[in-house]
């Protein structure tokens, strides 16, 4: 699962994509093929993001190895962007205070700003709240306590948890799974599936009890297992059990796909980063009928330079349908890529507009 690093990477890197200026003093960029660091506007060649490395400071680069690039100068950064600077501060503060409920009140008593321009600022600079950073980032430090302890309990009060109410009612949106089965690499997981025949081919439909975790198109069965135990490896999985709602959950997904229950609900229970589920939710947003293209959701999640990453969250939607990732398309209005196959997309895309009209 995705914590507070890989949420806020995500920023960083679209920063260097768009080599924008605004970011340099934020970050510095390592690049292994080079062994140099950088400012994120870096006139040079985008290098690719698997070689890339973020840094808080240039000491914390050149320490970790790298050199001061020559072209860029990432020691000379210039004039500072001040709303980066209070950003920067307000990140450290929450860091160093994880141990109580931090309001946007006294955040804003601390750095002499009204609530509203705080958090405002923060999300402009963030791309997510205070509050969310201060959740995600008390999330990535209790995902590595459980590493080093035993104890579920010991870890979640040792990273400002103030009960286990609190870290659970949270978990199971953010982890995907509650703290005690992420400790075990997801083992402890029962998931029941089945497929049946759909307009689409074969579909099948895997759920635990808290709900839908995996639904996949195909036209063999045996493929269609195959990635479902390779998701779950470590999981109880078994075919057509009994005492699961599943069978009412598929056949909601087939009236769906027939045209009959334009609008579904179905409760999800899945492994997704921060940014993932700020791309779902968007999906999930987008009326029985319509399509948006990929620029478009990444400007209704305030990350309008994150089109290629919202590609890449639609690619991994686990639960077909379920989520809807069919409905987003290029800005030219080509179907783009999807994971079941074009045809099938376009298959259902025609059968949507058919029925709302």
């Amino acid at each position: 699962m995705q914590d507070v690093k890989d949420v806020i990477e995500e920023q960083y890197w679209q920063a260097v994509i768009a080599k924008d200026s605004r970011a340099n003093g934020t970050f510095f960029v390592g690049v292994r093929s080079t062994g140099v660091y950088c400012k994120p506007s870096c006139p040079s060649r985008q290098p690719k993001r698997e070689n890339v490395s973020f840094f808080p400071s240039p000491e914390a680069a050149e320490q970790a190895g790298y050199r001061a690039c020559k072209r860029c100068h990432p020691r000379d950064i210039g004039q500072a962007d001040p709303q980066v600077e209070i950003a920067q501060g307000i990140c450290r503060y929450i860091e160093q205070h994880l141990e109580g409920a931090l309001s946007l009140a006294d955040l804003g008593t601390q750095f002499s700003i009204s609530p509203f321009h705080l958090q405002r600022l923060f999300k402009r600079v963030m791309g997510i709240s205070p509050r969310q950073y201060a959740e995600a980032h008390r999330l990535e430090q209790f995902k590595a306590q459980l590493k080093e302890r035993e104890s579920v309990t010991e870890a979640l009060y040792e990273v400002g948890y103030s009960s286990s109410s609190r870290l659970y009612e949270r978990a199971p949106g953010q982890l995907g799974m509650t703290p005690t089965i992420y400790q075990r690499g997801g083992a402890g997981m029962y998931i029941s599936y089945t497929i049946v025949d759909s307009p689409l081919g074969r579909l099948l439909v895997a759920a635990t009890e808290k709900g839908v975790c995996s639904v996949c198109i195909g036209d063999d069965d045996a493929l269609l297992e195959t990635a479902l135990y390779k998701e779950y490896a470590r999981a109880h999985i078994q075919r057509d059990s009994d005492g699961m709602p599943r069978n009412a959950w598929v056949e909601v997904l087939v009236k769906h796909l027939n045209g009959q229950q334009p609008h579904l609900d179905l409760p999800l229970n899945v492994q997704a980063t921060a940014f993932q589920w700020r791309v779902w939710q968007a999906l999930l947003a987008i009326p029985y009928g319509e399509t948006r293209s990929y620029s478009q959701i990444a400007r209704a999640i305030g990350q309008p330079k994150a089109t290629r990453a919202v590609a890449n969250a639609c690619a991994s939607n686990p639960v077909a349908i379920a989520v809807p990732c069919h409905r987003v398309v290029r800005e030219n209005g080509n179907m783009g890529g999807y994971r079941w196959g074009e045809a099938r997309k376009q298959q259902l895309l025609e059968k949507e507009a058919e029925d709302v009209l």
